[in-house]
């Protein structure tokens, strides 16, 4: 998918995703329903898992393959959000061991946009996954000229991506763990653990909420959770956070955005 911005890397209010989730503020639509009918719990909602995936992949699939498309229409922010994740992402060089600049992975790949302004022009190689075919075969387009910087295209979603044992330095997941189900998202960080090369670190960039609730978009089928509850992922994963930042200079009416670095616990 593309992303989900503050509203996948997309709702009524669109946050920008890069798989398809984008950064804007949605509006809370968790007891809005059609004809004022009783909306489904996001337990029910996230229970339902096929009708859940299928109705983010028929929503992204008519989503115009643009910067604009992908960011939920707000493709003006595309430049602070590259600039804030180059800056992180050279920080994460400090740490001990630092990860190797080999290959990386962008996860709800969208049109690229992250490969084509952070990851190509600082790893060898980079393999992106992505859910929609249109949006693969833009990217593959948008990228051609990195030659054979550009590695594979994964067209699938990232609950049934099954990434190379040991391959990657970093892992970046963008506006996207929110088209994941809480035990999707789990198993995502487990198989992309045995993915990472030594010293290697996942990076995902997310919207969260400012309270304890989960807010559900049932225009692009997705969540946006609060940070708390990620964490709770990340321990289930056997994740521990070795760098937080919030993204700066988002437009107020956006959700906050964190980016986390993160690596096994007790390993690597």
């Amino acid at each position: 998918m593309a992303s989900n911005t503050a509203s996948h890397d997309g709702s009524s209010t669109n946050t920008p995703t890069d798989e398809t989730n984008s950064p804007v503020e949605a509006v809370n639509n968790n007891d809005q329903c059609e004809n004022g009918s009783e909306c489904p719990t996001v337990d029910d909602v996230l229970a339902d898992s096929v009708s859940y995936y299928n109705n983010a992949k028929k929503y992204w699939s008519n989503v115009s393959p643009t910067v604009d498309g992908m960011l939920g229409g707000f493709g003006s922010i595309s430049f602070i959000d590259i600039r804030g994740s180059e800056q992180f992402l050279k920080h994460l060089y400090k740490q001990k061991p630092a990860p190797g600049r080999k290959r990386a992975l962008d996860c709800g790949a969208g049109i690229g946009r992250i490969s084509k302004n952070l990851l190509l022009p600082f790893f060898e190689q980079v393999d992106l996954v992505e859910q929609d075919e249109h949006f693969c075969q833009t990217a593959r387009t948008e990228l051609a000229d990195f030659g054979s910087k550009l590695g594979t295209v994964f067209n699938t979603g990232l609950q049934d991506f099954v990434p190379e044992d040991g391959r990657y330095d970093i892992i970046w997941a963008q506006w996207v763990l929110g088209h994941l189900t809480d035990e999707d998202t789990v198993r995502f960080l487990e198989r992309c653990t045995n993915a990472l090369a030594r010293g290697g670190m996942i990076v995902m960039k997310e919207n969260f909420t400012t309270g304890n609730v989960v807010d559900v978009d049932r225009t692009d089928s997705s969540v946006t959770r609060p940070l708390v509850q990620m964490k709770q992922l990340l321990r289930q994963a056997n994740m521990r956070v070795v760098k937080e930042q919030r993204q700066t200079s988002f437009p107020k009416e956006l959700y906050p955005v964190y980016m986390l670095a993160l690596r096994p616990t007790g390993k690597k």
